[in-house]
């Protein structure tokens, strides 16, 4: 196989998640990920900084996500209500991908190098939402509270989505997460 055949990038995730999980995060280099891809490590290199951002290469789409989503919501919305429209915005982005992501997360919590990229990643998710918020009007410091319990929702929902069994998507544990925290925040439980 050449780099001319199509979808490279979708091949080397493939190669490095069937690698991940036979043999370890770690036990998998680069030169194996492109080979069982049948691809040149130069390819690999095009597409991915390292094997680490293999597994994170869908977090811009997913901030991309979120920001569009929570600019979508109504200019009247409360800052709550808009990220939550953000998450819905984001759920679909997992629901034709749940196999891939309980793979990528047993890779992830497997490795302390990937959780700590994790927080990473879902401090990113936080900032943008904030920064989304601030543009909104929102002001502090209910724009930051906004987007971080946007994103302990967002944690919650996923780990939830990926033990699961059944036909319920993303969006569902979102909308239970939401009204969890909106319990929460009126005294009550969830």
């Amino acid at each position: 196989m050449g780099r001319w055949e199509p979808n490279a990038r979708g091949r080397l995730e493939q190669a490095a998640m069937e690698l991940y999980g036979q043999r370890g995060y770690e036990q998998t280099t680069v030169t194996e990920i492109a080979k069982r891809a049948g691809l040149t490590e130069r390819t690999f290199f095009r597409h991915y900084a390292d094997k680490r951002e293999v597994l994170f290469a869908g977090s811009a789409l997913l901030r991309e996500r979120l920001v569009s989503g929570l600019d979508g919501a109504p200019p009247s919305a409360p800052p709550i209500d808009a990220v939550a429209a953000a998450l819905q915005a984001a759920a679909g982005v997992f629901d034709e991908r749940r196999e891939q992501a309980r793979q990528r997360q047993r890779v992830i919590t497997a490795n302390a190098e990937l959780q700590e990229r994790e927080l990473v990643k879902l401090a990113s998710l936080a900032t943008a939402m904030r920064e989304a918020l601030r543009a909104r009007g929102v002001g502090e410091p209910a724009a930051s509270l906004a987007a971080e319990a946007g994103v302990a929702v967002f944690k919650v929902a996923f780990e939830r989505w990926i033990d699961s069994v059944g036909e319920r998507g993303m969006g569902a544990f979102i909308l239970e997460g939401i009204a969890g925290l909106e319990s929460l925040m009126a005294g009550g439980r969830p």
